[in-house]
This record gives structure tokens, sequence and C-alpha cells, in this order.
């Protein structure tokens, strides 16, 4: 549900105004997703130890979401804990993780509630610590009234196990249905039940389905990879990549990737008003048929000289 709170854009920086004054507000993203990247780099490059790094970048959290919740964003998801990181990273530097996780969550809850900031989280949290599994479920009911930017940690997520769970998850569906009806799967799928599973269907399936797709992925560090994120809610997303590392990255530098989008020229496959190929003025199909049909026949065969 988009934010229903005024806004607070009065509250942004004189730095974040400048920016802010350069965007259409009716042009807003509805969903911004962040592959927040190089906190080991940041901590390597002042010779810290890595925890100290992951530490910074939480503070950048706070800061970006503040600003998110200034502009009245409705929503932002921070890729924070990916199952991979779970599985390949030292296991000191998980338990750091987990315990700066929990910590955050204490520590701004106050802030998240001042904000009108409502918390929200994906993945595969069961296999979380069940004392961080605790936090995160008291911070989510903690802030569950505000209405305004909803902030989303993907914690132990990864994209192609979402997909896994939410076929797991229509197929359950399916086979409750199909006992609840007195039948057998397959006589269910005779039915017809096959032939109504649509996109629609997965994207319900999802653990995004109470949020609208991203309008916009920003990822930090300069990497141009998705690393296993969202990757069926980003079909059309537009993605930003900047070269700053995530401990350095603050709301301002947020307004500008915003500020970079209202840039770009989203056509979802079509053609929009400000196209060089405006409809009227294509060629008729019947012409492009024969066109076409002229162009693949058949090459003449090549004489020696």
């Amino acid at each position: 549900m988009p934010p229903t709170s005024p806004s607070r854009v009065h509250e942004l920086s004189s730095e974040e105004q400048a920016v802010y004054r350069q965007l259409d507000p009716s042009r807003l993203p509805q969903h911004i997703a962040i592959i927040m990247d190089g906190n080991g780099r940041w901590a390597g490059k002042r010779a810290l130890k890595r925890f100290l790094g992951h530490q910074q970048g939480a503070e950048s959290v706070q800061y970006v979401v503040e600003t998110a919740s200034r502009i009245n964003l409705p929503f932002l998801t921070l890729y924070a804990f990916s199952l991979e990181n779970n599985l390949k990273r030292p296991k000191s530097e998980v338990t750091f993780l987990m315990k700066l996780l929990k910590n955050y969550l204490i520590g701004n809850v106050k802030r998240m509630n001042d904000n009108n900031v409502r918390m929200n989280y994906i993945g595969r949290t069961y296999d979380l610590p069940q004392e961080v599994q605790e936090t995160m479920q008291w911070a989510m009911e903690s802030t569950a009234k505000n209405s305004g930017t909803t902030l989303t940690l993907a914690l132990n997520y990864g994209a192609r196990s979402e997909i896994v769970d939410a076929v797991r998850r229509i197929l359950t569906d399916l086979t409750t249905e199909a006992h609840t009806r007195g039948c057998s799967v397959e006589d269910l799928l005779g039915a017809g039940a096959l032939d109504s599973l649509e996109e629609s269907t997965i994207s319900r399936a999802l653990y995004t389905a109470d949020m609208p797709d991203p309008d916009l992925i920003v990822r930090t560090s300069g990497e141009q990879r998705i690393s296993n994120f969202l990757l069926w809610q980003i079909a059309y997303s537009e993605i930003f990549i900047t070269d700053r590392l995530w401990p350095d990255f603050r709301g301002v530098h947020l307004l500008e990737a915003i500020a970079d989008y209202q840039r770009r020229d989203r056509r979802f496959g079509g053609l929009n008003d400000n196209s060089d190929e405006k409809i009227d003025s294509l060629q008729p199909v019947s012409e492009l048929e024969n066109e076409i049909a002229n162009e693949l026949a058949p090459p003449r065969e090549l004489t020696r000289r």
C-alpha cells in the first residue's frame, strides 16, 4: 500500500534539496531496490577490519532510509544478506553480521517510527538465528502501524530460491485444493488448472507479492551484476550503477539516482510519444511481409571468375 503520510521534503538537507528541486515529484519511482556492495573494499582501502566496513554500511542504511521517507518513496528494498553470504562467508563474519542486524533493528526502531517507516523482510528468514528472528518480528510489529515508506530487508535471500519457493507454494496449494475437492491433482490439471497458470500466478507466490516490481535498481561499488537479486521482479526495471562504495552512499546519492531514472525513456517493449518510430508512419504490414520475403529469398549462386 502506498504511503498516506504527508511529504517531509522540507527536512532534506540543502544538498538534497538542490537535487530534489530538479525532480518531477509526480514521476518518482514507486519502488527502489538497492544492491548494497562495497563494505569490505571500503574497509580495505582504509586498512581497517571488514567488520568496520559493515558497521559503516549500517549507518548508510539509516541515512538513505530517512531520505526515502522524506520524499515519500513508497517502497525501498535493500539486499542486506544473501544466501551466498550465509554459505560462503567465514562463520565469524556471518555471526558479526547477524549481531549487527539485531543491533541495527533495536537501535533504529524509534527512528523508524519517528520517520513513519514500516519494516518488512523477504528471504528464507527461518534459517536465521532464533534470537535474530525474534528481534526482526519485534521490529516489524513495532512499526506495523506506520503508513510511510516500507523498508524491506532481503535477508538470507536468493532470487532463484525465491522462485523455487514460489513453485513449491503453487504446487502445495494445488495439492490442497485437490484434496479439498476430493479429486486427484491430475484431475484438477485436466479441468483447467494448468491452463490458468500465468505470470500473475507466480508473482502472487513470490515473497514480494504485496509490493510493486522495482522501477529502479541501484548497485553501488561499480560492479555490473544482478547477483541473484529479484530476478523475476526486475524484468523491466531501470538499472543505475555507481562506483561509490556503499558506506559512502547517502540520501543525496539516492536522489541523484532518481534524477538519472527520470531522464530515462521507459517503454516496456513498446513505443511512446517521443519515439522516432511513429505508428502512423510505419510501413504497412502487407508491404513489410513482401519485403521480408524478398530479403529471405535464397541467395544467387556465386560464379567463379
